[in-house]
C-alpha cells in the first residue's frame, strides 16, 4: 500500500490513512528529524500521515523538517502546552483509523509501526504498546499495571520510601511494571513514548486532560481508555527510546536525574502532576492520603539525613536536597486547594 504520507495535500482527503503518528517538538530537532527518518525507512505496508507539533520551540525545526519530509503536517502551538495539549491538537487534525503518540526522541526498528498494526486488527483492544529500548538494546519499562490509589509514588520518598517498599515485598505485593514484555501482554497503562490507539475510542474516553503540563497524564488517560476495552504490550515490534530528549531541554536535567529525584525543578512537576492524577483517577480520600504521606516525609527527610551525617563517612542526600524537597511540597500545598476542587487549571509549574 502506498504511504499516503507522500501524496500531494490536494489528494489527500481520497486516501483513506491507516496511522496518524504524532510527534512533538520542544527544541529537538535532531532528534525529530532522526525520528521521521526512521519512520519513513521503516513503514513500508501501512499508510500515515506525520502530525508535527511544535511547543513554541523558536528553533530550525520547520525548516529541516520541511527540507527533508514536505508532507509532513506543522502545527504550531506558540506557546510551551506540554504534552497533553499538543497531543490533542493533533489528535484533532489526524485522520487515521489509528493514531499514535510517538516521542521525537524514538527510533522505529525493524517495521515496527507495520508489525504493531498488523497485531492491533487482530486484536480486540483500544489501546497497544510496544517493547521500549534503551540504545544497548536493553528492556525499558513499556507499560504497567495500576496500583490502588497510586501508592506506588510514594516509593521515591527519601527515607520512607524504602519503608514502604519494605512492606510491599513482606506483603508480596506484585511489581506494577512491565519491563520485558511476554508476547501480548495485558497492562492498565502504557508509557507515553509509544501508545497507539484505535480513534473511535476517543468519542468515549475523551482526549488526554488539558490540565497537565508534563507527566503522568498518559497513566490518567490509559485510565479513561482502560474502560472501554483492553491495552495490550506487544513483544515483537521495538523501538528505541533514548528517554528524557525532549523534558530535559526544559528542566536542564541529565539522564541520571530521573523521576525518584523529588527535589529539583523536574521534581516539582512530577509532584504536582502525580497528584493531580491521583485525585482525577482515585477521588478526593487518596489525593489527601497522598499529600499526607509527602508532608510527614519532611521530618523524617531531616531525621535520617541528620543521622546519616552524624554516623555515616557519605550520606546519600545532601542539606540542598532536604532543602529543594521543603520547596517543593511547599509548591503542593500552594496548589493543595485547586487539585481538590478538580476545576479546570494548567498545571505547569514554573
Amino acid at each position: 500500500m502506498a504511504r499516503c504520507v507522500a501524496v500531494p495535500d490536494f489528494l489527500q482527503e481520497a486516501c483513506i490513512m491507516d496511522l496518524s503518528i504524532i510527534i512533538i517538538n520542544y527544541k529537538s530537532t535532531r532528534l525529530v528529524t532522526d525520528c521521521i527518518e526512521s519512520i519513513v525507512q521503516q513503514t513500508t505496508r501501512h499508510s500515515f500521515e506525520i502530525i508535527l507539533v511544535d511547543n513554541h520551540s523558536q528553533d530550525d525545526c520547520y525548516e529541516k523538517a520541511q527540507a527533508a519530509f514536505p508532507a509532513v503536517h506543522w502545527i504550531q502551538m506558540g506557546y510551551n502546552a506540554g504534552f497533553a495539549r499538543a497531543n490533542n491538537a493533533g489528535i484533532k487534525k489526524a485522520t487515521g483509523q489509528y493514531i499514535l503518540l510517538l516521542n521525537a526522541d524514538t527510533i522505529v526498528l525493524d517495521g515496527a509501526l507495520d508489525k504493531t498494526i498488523d497485531l492491533f486488527q487482530q486484536d480486540d483492544a483500544v489501546a497497544c504498546g510496544v517493547q521500549l529500548l534503551n540504545v544497548d538494546g536493553t528492556h525499558q519499562i513499556s507499560g504497567a499495571h495500576f496500583v490502588k490509589g497510586g501508592l506506588n509514588f510514594l516509593l521515591p520518598l527519601p527515607y520512607l520510601g524504602r519503608f514502604v517498599r519494605y512492606w510491599g515485598y513482606k506483603l508480596k505485593t506484585r511489581v506494577p511494571s512491565i519491563t520485558s514484555v511476554q508476547e501480548k501482554q495485558p497492562v492498565d497503562w502504557i508509557v507515553g513514548a509509544f501508545i497507539m490507539v484505535r480513534k473511535e475510542v476517543l468519542s468515549q474516553s475523551g482526549l488526554l486532560d488539558d490540565d497537565f503540563f508534563m507527566y503522568a497524564e498518559e497513566i490518567e488517560w490509559c485510565a479513561r481508555l482502560r474502560k472501554q476495552g483492553n491495552m495490550l504490550l506487544y513483544a515483537e515490534p521495538q523501538v528505541i527510546h533514548l528517554g528524557g530528549g525532549t523534558s530535559s531541554d526544559y528542566y536542564d536535567t541529565t539522564e541520571t536525574e530521573n523521576s525518584k529525584n523529588l527535589w529539583n525543578k523536574k521534581g516539582r512537576q512530577i509532584i504536582i502532576s502525580m497528584m493531580l492524577r491521583i485525585r482525577k483517577q482515585y477521588g478526593l480520600g487518596w489525593y489527601f492520603l497522598m499529600v499526607a504521606f509527602f508532608v510527614a516525609d519532611i521530618p523524617i527527610f531531616f531525621i535520617g539525613l541528620a543521622i546519616e551525617k552524624l554516623f555515616k563517612r557519605k550520606a546519600r542526600y545532601t542539606w540542598t536536597n532536604f532543602a529543594d524537597y521543603v520547596k517543593n511540597i511547599g509548591c503542593l500545598l500552594k496548589y493543595f486547594f485547586t487539585i481538590a476542587f478538580n476545576r479546570p487549571y494548567f498545571y505547569k509549574v514554573v
